[in-house]
């Protein structure tokens, strides 16, 4: 089957998942011009177009370039109301391009101000996301079983590196530690979100369904936030850690040895010996062969976003066969096809499945065992019965959408 055979129009009807969804990063535009007005954030314009064209574009120069428009997103979701407007519409986005599972990640303790605490933070994203599943499950056909219903969660990100100037929370930490190496801080800090976390998901019974854990990995090792970690562990989180983006295989390897990674957060660089720094690894390629193996083996999935990668990885800006996509495939590695973040990348999942489809020349039982990993890997908010009860409805709706465009692909699926 040739790779032009799976449409764009086919790829919009298939059910998808996106477990790498940045909250802060996805914002409706006219969403963030409008609360931009609202609470007197500064906008280097203030037209579509023109945020557009200087902010949030196709191709970007470098990472502090791609990294700019969250100055801009953060500084309009500072209360309950802007946090619960942006989650409800991102869910209501997601659920337009037949995307039925959504994990939304963001750092609360970038929104804390004053009074307006972790918690608060928490309950107003949850409630946006809450608000969208009851009008979206509402649907006759959802309703009927004629299409599977709309699930999500919330992810916590704790920062690898801050300063006192990315939040009123992060500065209040520098400010009564003064003596304190930044590591400890960075630690502290991180422990105290995942507790946050679990007593929202156990105490106020909230779809916080994991730990994620973003920021430069280079000097800001995953290792520091083990105590995080073993606590999400210890309660039953899921736990994800942003890896192997801007640093080599060692950095995969420590999110799985030290903070019990269920998923990696883009993965890019595991097969790569070059981006290898660990002086004691003399026989790299052993080492990447046993490490793929085991991610494979232990299905650690991969949470791939192209275009984002494309962006901010100057080796794949112009030719994205060079991302280990097809390296993963080969291995039998469990991928998830995710955006990362939808406008500062300006992509959707359909735009992520056919950029996958077309330069990868996906085949429909290729396709169709990618997507349901998805939702086979999600860190869903609910009991396994009732997980595998949703995914076969995913599925027996996936497999019948692509029987109905001639690709019948029952059965025979790879585990």
């Amino acid at each position: 089957m040739s790779k032009s055979s799976i449409s764009r129009e086919l790829i919009a009807q298939l059910p998808k998942s996106d477990l790498h969804l940045h909250l802060d990063g996805s914002l409706r535009l006219e969403t963030l011009l409008d609360l931009a007005k609202s609470h007197n954030v500064k906008l280097p314009s203030r037209s579509k177009s023109g945020l557009l064209e200087l902010v949030f574009k196709r191709a970007y120069k470098n990472l502090p370039e791609y990294l700019r428009g969250f100055e801009f997103t953060v500084a309009c979701l500072q209360d309950a109301e802007s946090l619960e407007r942006v989650a409800y519409e991102l869910c209501l986005d997601c659920r337009a391009e037949n995307v039925f599972y959504a994990e939304i990640r963001f750092a609360p303790q970038l929104h804390v101000r004053g009074s307006f605490g972790i918690r608060q933070v928490l309950k107003a994203v949850c409630k946006g996301v809450e608000r969208a599943k009851r009008e979206i499950n509402r649907d006759p056909a959802v309703r009927s079983g004629a299409v599977p219903r709309f699930e999500a969660g919330v992810i916590v990100c704790a920062l690898r590196f801050f300063l006192p100037v990315f939040s009123e929370h992060y500065k209040a930490y520098f400010e009564a530690l003064p003596t304190a190496p930044a590591s400890e801080i960075y630690a502290m800090a991180s422990l105290e979100l995942a507790r946050a976390a679990v007593s929202a998901a156990e105490d106020d019974g909230l779809p916080v369904v994991g730990l994620d854990l973003a920021g430069q990995e280079s000097g800001f090792p995953a290792k520091d936030h083990m105590a995080a970690y073993q606590l999400a562990h210890e309660h039953f989180l899921g736990k994800t850690v942003h890896a192997g983006e801007d640093y080599g295989p060692e950095s995969i390897f420590q999110a799985i040895t030290d903070c019990h990674a269920d998923r990696i957060g883009h993965g890019t660089w595991l097969f790569s010996a070059r981006h290898i720094r660990d002086k004691s690894i003399t026989n790299k390629r052993a080492y990447i062969d046993k490490l793929v193996r085991y991610v494979a083996d232990r299905r650690i999935t991969l949470e791939v976003c192209l275009t984002s990668n494309q962006q901010t990885i100057p080796e794949l800006r112009d030719d994205l066969r060079k991302h280990p996509f097809k390296k993963m495939r080969e291995a039998r590695c469990s991928i998830a096809l995710c955006t990362d973040n939808r406008l500062v990348s300006r992509t959707t999942v359909t735009d992520e499945v056919q950029k996958a489809v077309n330069t990868f020349g996906l085949d429909a039982r290729a396709l169709k065992d990618i997507l349901i990993y998805g939702f086979k890997r999600s860190f869903f908010h609910g009991s396994y019965a009732e997980k595998r009860d949703w995914v076969r409805s995913v599925l027996n709706h996936l497999e019948d959408t692509l029987a109905t465009a001639g690709h019948d692909v029952r059965g025979g699926r790879r585990g």
